[in-house]
């Protein structure tokens, strides 16, 4: 009797292996993915009109950014400090194009967006990546983190 069950046992086992484990995306549903829109792009105006009022409603307290210069601004006071001074060095027209929204659970998404600035004196444009982590706290979803990458070769 226990070998009949150990054999069953056994029969589970190798089947379950046999099953793909795949991690399963929460699909986004019509109306977070249009305010997870909203919020990168009135991120996009804040930057291009170097509005702090607006940055500061939208980015959580304890925001970290990790920008393609390699500078890591933690916290809201540096993180704002710092947009301001990159978007009068890097003067130009920001522009995020969000290409994919994931939702992590129902109150964390990741949002990915081309980035780039067209400068002001012509030239070539700064073709970038952005990653936004995104939660959503007391009714409205913020900004949590923000990762801007410089592919090799822009």
């Amino acid at each position: 009797m226990i070998k009949k069950y150990f054999w069953i046992v056994m029969g589970v086992i190798q089947t379950a292996w046999l099953i793909p484990v795949q991690a399963q995306e929460a699909s986004v549903p019509p109306a977070v993915a249009t305010e997870l829109m909203q919020l990168i792009d009135l991120y996009s105006k804040a930057r291009e009109n170097q509005d702090t009022l607006l940055l500061k409603s939208i980015l959580t307290e304890d925001i970290d950014q990790l920008v393609s210069s390699g500078e890591w601004r933690l916290g809201l006071r540096v993180a704002v400090d710092g947009m301001q001074r990159s978007s009068s060095i890097n003067e130009g027209k920001r522009t995020l194009s969000v290409e994919r929204i994931r939702l992590l659970d129902e109150k964390v998404a990741l949002v990915d967006a081309r980035y780039t600035i067209e400068p002001v004196s012509g030239g070539d444009p700064r073709k970038m990546w952005s990653t936004f982590i995104a939660v959503f706290r007391e009714g409205n979803w913020r900004i949590s983190g923000i990762r801007n990458m410089l592919p090799t070769g822009n």
